[in-house]
């Protein structure tokens, strides 16, 4: 890797010089030693993963510094020229920021980027009360519907050969639920793509690619929520092969809003509630 001008300046693990990535503020407490952890194989992407995951999970506070750069190349298992990189990257997803003479901040939520994949990934792994997936529901819901009216204004035939395949591929994998599940998400995608919204179907496939690694989001398929979800997707397609775009973004919005009513994770019981 060629080293770029180091963020921070010191050259010795033992205690952080003034201005090195993570070194505290003037005046306040050293965080505790942090544990070492197993040397990853991916040094630099995997220091990156961690550190959005201690920041969001809430192991690194919003307004606290970063431990010294000695204490994570400890940590990590890793040179000097890793943690500056790493902490570089995720300064550039909105997480932290590098203050010469103050160290490496902790930035608070509001700053972060949510549609940076690795921030993304690891908020929807700690979305406890499903707050962020309700957020994630509400955009996707905006966009689709959307593209389901611009779909029925604008599909081909091409378009309708394509959506009724996907819906047929759906309705012949009903024993088959992970058939099932992919036919679904192409059956939007080709809606999505007949509206001719490029940028609306790249953000939804974005966003609702990550969502659906969390098992707190897709949920299972069942016979029940297979047949309706059937019927909803019957509804939609029969309004764009007519042309009805106010008809398809109301079944559209239906259709995406009580299947995560269906699906949505019972908020976990707060702390010392009866």
């Amino acid at each position: 890797m060629t080293q770029h001008a180091p963020a921070l300046t010191g050259d010795t693990p033992d205690g952080p010089p003034d201005g090195s990535p993570g070194g505290p503020p003037d005046g306040t407490v050293k965080p505790a030693r942090r544990p070492r952890r197993s040397r990853p194989a991916k040094l630099g992407t995997t220091v990156v993963e961690q550190l959005v995951d201690d920041i969001v999970r809430g192991a690194l506070r919003p307004g606290s510094a970063l431990p010294p750069e000695g204490e994570l190349c400890e940590e990590f298992g890793v040179s000097r020229t890793v943690i500056r990189e790493s902490v570089k990257i995720v300064q550039e997803k909105g997480l932290v920021r590098i203050e010469h003479g103050r160290g490496t901040q902790v930035m608070d939520a509001r700053q972060w980027n949510l549609l940076d994949d690795v921030v993304l990934t690891s908020v929807i792994a700690h979305d406890e009360n499903a707050t962020f997936l309700d957020e994630l529901v509400s955009v996707r819901t905006a966009l689709e519907t959307d593209m389901a009216a611009a779909a029925a204004r604008l599909h081909t035939a091409q378009d309708d050969e394509r959506i009724g395949a996907e819906l047929g591929t759906m309705r012949a994998s009903l024993a088959s639920p992970a058939d099932f599940g992919a036919a679904d998400v192409r059956f939007h995608d080709m809606i999505m793509a007949a509206s001719g919204n490029r940028l609306g179907r790249a953000i939804v496939n974005s966003i609702h690619d990550k969502a659906r690694t969390s098992m707190r989001y897709h949920g299972e398929y069942n016979d029940s929520v297979m047949r309706q979800t059937l019927e909803e997707h019957q509804a939609i397609r029969d309004a764009i092969a007519a042309g009805d775009a106010e008809g398809a973004a109301v079944a559209m919005r239906r259709h995406i809003l009580d299947s995560w009513n269906r699906r949505r994770p019972t908020p976990a019981p707060r702390p010392g509630a009866g």
